[in-house]
């Protein structure tokens, strides 16, 4: 089962743009009053048997069930022949969203996430139309529930082997797109590694380093932009709040988000292809060994260069690259992270830790000059060429060696054939 997500921006009229703020106002106001629904029947749980809070209480009685999905959508249904806002807006629409607040209280405590939040006008920017009965596409224009023949801006042709599953509506600061959700019954496995191997380390003096010596400068996006950012925020914080005003400099601040975001993407996506034309293998630093260790660039933005770090959105970069491979038939692989600037890629001797100012790798043992970052990127490839030729999944647990197959004990009982 193959599935995709295309996205195009919809240029819609007038008339519709009022549909549309008026189901994301209601879907605001259902997502709220559920919220609030399953809020209080938390805390009546926890209050003292024997006690009740001089400042509020909770009436809800001890045999009350759980708001859970099931009895939410069920009080919806009757709330709709009652009140006609509801009843004036796609049903299933409104279910999608009780559907995504019970995934919000999944995560929160299967995964540790936040509580889930109230939405305001602002936060609520998107809805969904789950299912559709026939193609509603015809050329450049879809027939979307409640809203009518919208015309899209086509960037890329829909393939024809793919069914439409669903559409999600989306507002953001320059305008309404709709993001169709395809589906194929085509199976696609991984692809086979082959073709020229290259290994590819990332940091903030250069934005990425290549095994084969190439050298990536680091765009600033948002500092390029950030004078303006600022401004328009320091005008920002004398508006009264509500006013109309304020809600027009609001969409300019958002605009300027978005074109910061947008360049950084195309950047990402650009250089992705780039990578895919020189090479038929990549790999990047990932899982360490055990595999439970992996790389987190949220650590990389604790501290004084995190700015530089959240705006070179090394994550993104690595899940677009991931993407672009799997589409072009690039193997795509994560290795070990550690101790990469700290081996000889020549040799294979431990050079030790090199201060960030260190630029240049130069080996003690066999004179090997070269650049700090590709001398990383060369090891990452090694290591990558190695993962692919044995049938173990960890390697070079130690970080001694690069290229050489060293297990430890811990490695050897946990190694496995790979699929």
């Amino acid at each position: 089962m193959l599935r995709l997500t295309y996205e195009f921006k919809l240029i819609t009229t007038s008339e519709q743009i009022t549909i549309i703020e008026e189901i994301l106002v209601v879907c605001r106001k259902v997502w709220n009053y559920a919220l609030r629904e399953r809020k209080d029947w938390i805390k009546s749980r926890k209050c003292s048997v024997n006690a009740c809070s001089l400042e509020q209480e909770y009436i809800i009685p001890a045999d009350a069930p759980y708001p859970g999905y099931k009895q939410q959508a069920a009080s919806l249904t009757k709330a709709k022949k009652a009140i006609p806002l509801l009843k004036n807006t796609n049903a299933q629409v409104l279910q999608q969203v009780l559907k995504t607040l019970d995934q919000a209280f999944k995560n929160m405590f299967d995964q540790g996430y936040g509580f889930p939040r109230f939405k305001n006008r602002y936060r609520m920017r998107s809805f969904v139309f789950p299912q559709f009965k026939t193609n509603p596409i015809i050329n450049d224009w879809i027939k979307l529930p409640q809203i009518g023949w919208v015309r899209m801006r086509l960037s890329r042709p829909i393939p024809e082997s793919f069914k439409l599953k669903q559409v999600r509506v989306v507002r953001r600061a320059s305008g309404y797109f709709a993001m169709l959700a395809l589906q194929s019954d085509v199976s696609l496995g991984d692809h086979p590694a082959w073709g020229h191997p290259l290994g590819i380390d990332v940091g903030l003096d250069k934005f990425l380093a290549t095994s084969d010596g190439e050298l990536v400068e680091r765009p600033k996006f948002l500092k390029e932009l950030q004078g303006k950012l600022k401004l328009l925020q320091r005008r920002l914080k004398l508006k009264k709040k509500g006013s109309a005003n304020r809600h027009k400099l609001n969409q300019k601040i958002a605009r300027l988000h978005q074109k910061i975001s947008d360049t950084r993407k195309d950047f990402h996506f650009k250089l992705a292809n780039h990578l895919c034309d020189k090479a038929g293998m990549i790999f990047v630093v990932g899982e360490a060994c055990p595999k439970d260790i992996d790389l987190d660039f949220r650590t990389w933005a604790k501290g004084m260069l995190s700015k530089h770090t959240l705006d070179a959105g090394f994550g993104q970069f690595f899940n677009i690259l991931a993407w672009v491979c799997w589409k072009r038939g690039v193997y795509f692989d994560k290795v070990d992270y550690r101790y990469t600037s700290q081996i000889c890629p020549n040799c294979g001797a431990q050079t030790g830790k090199k201060d960030l100012s260190e630029r240049i790798h130069k080996c003690p043992e066999c004179q090997y000059e070269i650049n700090r970052d590709v001398a990383a990127a060369q090891v990452i490839c090694q290591r990558g060429i190695t993962a692919v030729g044995q049938i173990v999944d960890e390697i070079d647990c130690l970080g001694v060696l690069s290229g050489e197959r060293k297990l430890t004990d811990k490695c050897r009982k946990s190694s496995k054939p790979r699929s």
